[in-house]
């Protein structure tokens, strides 16, 4: 080949090589960098910063829930929210699957919540977009539970708890005339057990007993003496299946609570008979084939009513969803309900005056590797605080409707 010729082929092979990587190698011969730089040279205001830097894929981002704004709110004394996401990573007071770790519970419900955020989270059910709706909507991170020690842990939980819902809320700022008359805590769980410390913060709130809606595969209110020991402990009294009991005992509960979605094993009929004593009704997983999703939610709604000045705390333990759907569950029972039926009846309760939530017992060792445990319990989160969020500004319509305040 003539020297001139391989020249030329040389040059054009250097020529070829320096156009395709000149973006990568040489970045200030690409016109279009040019330009990145001129853009990054100007002084951006804030508003401009947030528009192009301020959002987040569903798979980008530090993991808050829904891709909500986080702040340590017990640490932060004059943070103000009107509904708080609040981890309570507790498990240490469970009856089986002792390793279960729902401690992991809150960490992987704020994963699996990745596909929401605050600009691509219209329910259209309820016809809003809850995050975007005036109130206030915050990941308040967890509260550090102590894991050696379940007497200490009950007490943090009530203070954490307690501390937070006594604050103003957000909506009130500005106005003075809040959309909610209390903030609202939607807890991600944790065993079962931090429900105790959850009402006894409530009533000491609303000054009242509380009601509660238990979706739950199991009665939650068996007497301590029901877990058998040679070795009794006032302590032992304290976990996840006598919570409710201990809460009845010291008058925090109404007579108007509900059970829904039980197929629990029961020692004996003196398991129910104690439960009516504690005054709650009892909707097995077996009626809905006979009553669907609308009617569990009439047999609720007619026990619990819809009466604003009565505080209802709705209590979800995942169990309730069979465990072929949701497996990674500390106790898990066959026959329970679909996601999608508990997601209608949760759905149904959006008149009921919900002052707190939780959403309990995801216990991710033993969830498949489609999350599909923490999936459904993101979406009751997300049900549950678009209700909380549907039902405040429908009663400022309300009241600018009729010149009356709405208590909430």
């Amino acid at each position: 080949m003539p020297l001139s010729i391989s020249l030329l082929l040389l040059f054009l092979s250097h020529l070829l090589c320096v156009l395709s990587t000149s973006f990568y190698d040489n970045p200030e011969q690409d016109p279009i960098y040019n330009d990145l730089v001129a853009d990054h040279t100007q002084d951006w205001p804030q508003e401009e910063l947030e528009r192009k830097w301020g959002m987040d894929w569903p798979f980008s981002g530090i993991s808050t829930f829904a891709h909500l704004p986080h702040t340590r709110c017990l640490t932060e004394p004059d943070e103000k929210f009107d509904i708080a996401i609040i981890g309570a990573p507790f498990d240490t007071a469970v009856s089986y699957r002792p390793a279960t770790g729902a401690r992991f519970g809150p960490r992987a419900i704020r994963a699996a919540s990745a596909r929401q955020n605050p600009l691509r989270s219209f329910n259209q059910r309820a016809g809003i977009n809850p995050y975007i709706q005036g109130l206030r909507v915050l990941d308040c991170g967890d509260i550090p539970v102590v894991p050696v020690d379940n007497a200490l842990a009950l007490r943090q939980m009530t203070v954490a708890y307690t501390q937070l819902g006594m604050r103003v809320p957000a909506s009130a700022q500005g106005t003075g005339v809040p959309l909610l008359a209390h903030p609202r805590l939607v807890t991600l769980g944790g065993d079962h057990s931090i429900a105790l410390a959850a009402l006894r913060a409530l009533y000491k709130i609303y000054g009242k007993p509380i009601t509660v809606i238990h979706f739950d595969a199991h009665l939650d209110t068996w007497l301590p003496n029901k877990y058998p020991s040679a070795w009794p402990s006032e302590q032992m009294s304290f976990n996840h299946g006598s919570m409710f009991y201990l809460a009845s005992k010291e008058g925090l509960l109404s007579n108007r609570s509900v059970h829904a979605g039980l197929r629990t094993r029961i020692s004996d009929l003196g398991d129910y008979a104690d439960d009516d004593a504690q005054g709650w009704l009892r909707i097995s997983a077996d009626e809905i084939d006979e009553l669907k999703p609308a009617g569990i939610v009439r047999r609720m709604v007619e026990r619990v009513g819809l009466d604003d000045g009565e505080p209802v705390y709705l209590s979800f333990d995942i169990d309730v969803v069979d465990p072929g759907l949701a497996p990674g569950t500390g106790t898990p029972e066959p026959g329970g309900w679909t996601s999608r039926e508990v997601i209608a009846m949760l759905r149904g309760l959006e008149d009921v005056n919900v002052v707190g939530a939780d959403v309990v017992e995801v216990a991710p060792a033993y969830d498949g590797a489609g999350e599909q445990t923490a999936l459904v319990a993101a979406q009751v989160v997300f049900e549950v605080v678009t209700s909380m969020v549907k039902k405040a500004v429908k009663g400022r319509s309300l009241e600018k409707a009729d010149g009356v305040k709405d208590e909430l």
